[in-house]
């Protein structure tokens, strides 16, 4: 009697996670960093402005915030997946071409910036007025206040800010990869959903849960080291 054995071509058998699993991996993190990066960093920036420009600021400039508050509402008004198609010729511009994790990187990066700089905003704004007016009759400047008061005072915050948009952008990633940009999205929308394949589908899902809970884990952690009130 010839016995056959067949093979279990599923979960962790299946050769779409053992070959493509760690690729998929590595270019969704390098999107994330990228974009995450970028964004954190012009975003601050971004953010510092509108806090020193708004009513009330140490910078009061009505006609500046006006400006640049429309520009980052526009910016965060226009849905992710039509924000990458929009920018293909930005994206071939910079990063060489569109598709892959290197062409997501850049609308991945330019609509995190609005979300963290209103964030951002949002972050400085709850630091007390009392020790920026403290700081004020010191004889500090305002470029100091803004780094050694406002800054320094929303460093919590802001950490849990940063942990936000990072988690945000995975979000994200997974959308632009869904429309070339490569990842764990891309896997998931062809191998998954295309061809069917639940525990492809499953696995994916359950990797990138693990990987949002680590991120939102590490921000606590750092946001609670910071923190000496």
């Amino acid at each position: 009697m010839v016995h056959l054995k067949l093979e279990d071509n599923t979960w962790f058998n299946n050769p779409v996670i053992q070959d493509e699993l760690g690729e998929a991996t590595t270019e969704t993190l390098l999107m994330v960093l990228v974009a995450s990066i970028i964004s954190i960093v012009a975003g601050l920036l971004i953010g510092i402005l509108l806090t020193a420009t708004r009513k009330g600021g140490i910078r009061e400039t009505p006609a500046a915030y006006y400006i640049v508050s429309s520009i980052v509402d526009i910016g965060r008004s226009i849905p992710f997946v039509i924000f990458m198609f929009i920018l293909i010729p930005v994206s071939r511009m910079i990063a060489g071409t569109a598709t892959g994790w290197e062409g997501a990187s850049v609308p991945l990066a330019i609509a995190g910036i609005p979300y963290f700089a209103r964030l951002v905003e949002s972050n400085l704004s709850t630091v007390e007025k009392g020790k920026i007016e403290a700081a004020h009759m010191m004889g500090a400047s305002r470029l100091r206040i803004l780094s050694s008061v406002l800054v320094k005072e929303a460093v919590p915050t802001l950490i849990q800010s940063a942990t936000i948009l990072i988690i945000t952008l995975i979000g994200y990633s997974a959308m632009a990869g869904a429309v070339g940009g490569g990842g764990l999205g891309a896997l998931a929308v062809n191998h998954g959903y295309y061809h069917w394949k639940p525990d492809v589908l499953t696995i994916l899902v359950i990797e990138i849960v693990l990987i949002v809970t680590v991120i939102q884990v590490m921000g606590n952690m750092l946001s609670r080291l910071v923190n000496h009130r």
